[in-house]
């Protein structure tokens, strides 16, 4: 027997906005029960003892230290640039001006 109704599915499904059909709505009771029981099979499984983690193993960041260094000037960015205009990259207009 199923510990999820077909009115809880329909339930959900209204709340997520999803159509189901009365077919729809038996079947999905019964593989919705499934997922349930098998979350519960994995709760019961959780040893106290056992601190929770989001991974199984050790992350840590590896991160190089901010150091300032030269950049390029103006006039080599802006070498190689198609267009310029101003001091600027030049780029197509795609609004117009109204």
């Amino acid at each position: 027997m199923s510990a999820l109704s077909r009115d809880d599915v329909a339930h959900v499904a209204s709340l997520a906005r999803i159509h189901l059909e009365p077919d729809e709505l038996d079947r999905l009771a019964g593989q919705l029960d499934q997922i349930v029981q098998w979350v519960d099979q994995i709760s019961d499984g959780a040893s106290e003892d056992v601190p929770a983690m989001s991974h199984p193993i050790p992350m840590t960041n590896v991160m190089r230290p901010d150091e300032v260094r030269p950049g390029l000037t103006q006039e080599q960015a802006l070498a190689a640039a198609p267009l310029a205009e101003e001091g600027r990259f030049g780029v197509p207009r795609i609004l117009d001006e109204e």
